[in-house]
């Protein structure tokens, strides 16, 4: 019988988000709804033959591989997972069975990001946490927020959830710009954007939007030296990733009035440390990696990883990202 670990079930909601009971009597289905760090993971985790992943929540490197020598089969959330050593999984015979985002069971879900980033948004330029904090603390109000309308928003990338955004500034009448390394003017043109250069894109803003992805060439793409180019009074958004931005370079432009605030679902570090700066700047909003977390997402991740565990239960793997592993695994069996 396999054993299944869910991890990093943070709401206690993975069980009811798919029909786990097509397992029955051929998997024991374990649940872990904190995050472990690696020493625990090697510990807890010894045991289980299928470690199901949420994102990015878990890191999975070469060293945590070494040290689970029962795991046979890793289900991940989308074509490739930035912490997992793929090598790694295939060295020890480990199967990475990927999700497929153009299942229909994923229509819809890439609203979610946007909806929350505008609604992070309004919430920074409003000052929502400064001063719901004050009220429950039997004060008043004690800022001053900035209308968006007429004002200009700048798209750090614009994919999929960078148009989405891009048609929120329109009907919020903000004027929209945007720029990545490859977009040209007529795609931006198309969404009702402007393209500019990168050095424009900061000087510009009113607010910094970040929607591109992470990867070697965007991790630390937001140093120092971008945030010196901003206005006193703008303010930086980040729900892609934390790492796209020099977090230390961003506390010190936050802390300095360099720029006037940010609001930050994503960190470097997930979930931060208790006594991290963010927690506790009052032109900080800070969320915990909200971006994709509803019902109908959370729905569609764990139906699709459900149907990778059944077809791994089965002798039948599906969505492999690393084949070559396949070879291993049933020297191992």
């Amino acid at each position: 019988m396999l054993k299944v670990a869910i991890l990093d079930d943070y709401a206690k909601v993975a069980l009811q988000s798919a029909d786990w009971s097509v397992l029955q009597g051929n998997a024991e289905i374990t649940v872990f709804d904190r995050h472990l760090s690696e020493d625990e993971a090697a510990s807890l985790l010894q045991p289980f033959d299928v470690l199901c992943t949420v994102r990015e929540r878990m890191s999975l490197p070469r060293s945590l591989f070494q040290r689970l020598s029962n795991l046979k089969l890793v289900t991940i959330i989308g074509m490739s997972l930035p912490n997992l050593d793929m090598a790694a999984a295939t060295d020890h015979g480990v199967v990475v069975a990927h999700s497929n985002f153009a299942n229909p069971i994923y229509a819809g879900i890439f609203n979610a990001t946007p909806e929350l980033t505008w609604g992070l948004m309004i919430a920074v330029v409003r000052h929502f946490d400064l001063e719901s904090r004050r009220m429950r603390a039997g004060e008043w109000q004690s800022t001053v927020g900035t209308i968006l309308a007429g004002r200009t928003l700048a798209l750090l990338g614009l994919g999929r959830i960078g148009k989405r955004m891009a048609a929120y500034g329109r009907a919020f009448d903000m004027t929209v710009i945007a720029w990545s390394q490859n977009l040209t003017e007529d795609a931006a043109s198309a969404v009702g954007a402007r393209r500019v250069e990168k050095d424009d894109l900061f000087r510009l803003a009113d607010v910094l939007s970040i929607h591109v992805q992470l990867s070697d060439r965007t991790r630390g793409l937001v140093t120092a030296r971008e945030l010196a180019l901003m206005k006193p009074g703008a303010y930086l958004i980040n729900t892609s990733r934390g790492p796209i931005v020099v977090e230390a370079d961003l506390i010190a432009a936050l802390r300095s009035g360099r720029i006037a605030g940010a609001g930050m679902d994503v960190f470097d570090i997930e979930p931060p440390f208790a006594d991290h700066p963010f927690r506790t700047m009052p032109n900080v909003t800070v969320t915990p990696h909200l971006g994709y977390v509803t019902y109908e997402t959370l729905t569609a991740f764990y139906t699709d990883t459900l149907e990778a565990v059944v077809a791994f239960s089965d002798g039948k793997p599906i969505r492999v990202a690393n084949p070559e592993a396949l070879a291993h695994t049933k020297q191992r069996s």
